[in-house]
């Protein structure tokens, strides 16, 4: 089990500095954000040019890259999103669902969707992982077994986000089991109360919050799960400081957690 960060937390810097305070942090790796109007550190529009610089970014500050979030489902967009994957040999891109929650037509047209997505990822040789998501129309462990269901893909998988569990009123602990078999990614962040936000950064730092992040990743090593385990912190602009001390109480966290579990 490899833990990263989404470089999203240090949207204010370049990669070059966002993939040297991760490493500095003691994580294996980084999550390439290229949300668009949220976090560009690969700008999927020129990806041809800026990926041999992200690859040397990652190298020289002895990184793996172990996922991107694009969130979008534009094929377009995922199209160069894969093509730069498949160069860079990132294996998992992640997104989000998109639609409403509770509503029939939404979740079949996301499905439909995520189906037609996965069948592009596998023609680059990469992985499609999608999380359930607040408020959108796969956002619990129901829905997510349905697209389970619903996409046979091998290059189709489940990013199992615990915060997003925990909003829509479940036990991520708990929760896994039943998913774990699809599992290509997680995003690991904590949350304080039922949502709809996941709090401030800070508060989103393992074992700031309500979730039973121990708990979360005994689940995961009783499961077996050997994919990337990447931290998500989102919301406003921190500062390199502020990021970096973020990164660093999450890492503690967690590793501690992995090591307690013999697991790292």
């Amino acid at each position: 089990m490899k833990l990263g960060v989404n470089s999203v937390l240090f949207k204010g810097v370049d990669a070059k500095t966002a993939f040297k305070a991760i490493k500095a942090a003691g994580y294996d790796g980084v999550e390439l954000s290229a949300i668009q109007g949220m976090c560009e550190h690969l700008v999927l529009d020129a990806w041809e040019t800026q990926a041999p610089l992200i690859k040397a970014a990652a190298k020289e500050a002895g990184v793996e890259l172990l996922s991107m979030e694009v969130a979008s489902l534009d094929e377009a967009r995922l199209t160069k999103a894969f093509a730069a994957a498949q160069y860079l040999g990132i294996p998992v891109v992640n997104v989000g669902p998109g639609g409403k929650s509770d509503v029939e037509e939404d979740i079949q047209a996301s499905i439909a969707t995520l189906t037609a997505r996965a069948e592009l990822a596998a023609k680059y040789g990469v992985m499609l992982c999608c999380k359930a998501h607040v408020n959108s129309a796969i956002y619990s462990t129901p829905t997510t077994l349905r697209a389970m269901e619903e996409i046979k893909l091998d290059s189709f998988g489940v990013d199992m986000d615990p915060s997003h569990i925990h909003r829509a009123g479940e036990k991520p602990e708990d929760a896994l089991a039943s998913v774990v078999s699809r599992m290509g990614h997680v995003h690991i962040r904590d949350c304080k109360g039922p949502g709809p936000s996941p709090g401030a950064p800070a508060d989103q730092a393992c074992g700031r919050g309500e979730i039973n992040l121990y708990g979360y990743f005994k689940a995961l090593v009783d499961a077996g799960y050997e994919g990337p385990v990447c931290l998500e912190v989102i919301g406003p602009e921190q500062t390199l400081q502020q990021a970096q001390a973020i990164a660093s109480e999450s890492y503690g966290y967690m590793n501690a957690c992995l090591k307690m579990l013999g697991a790292r």
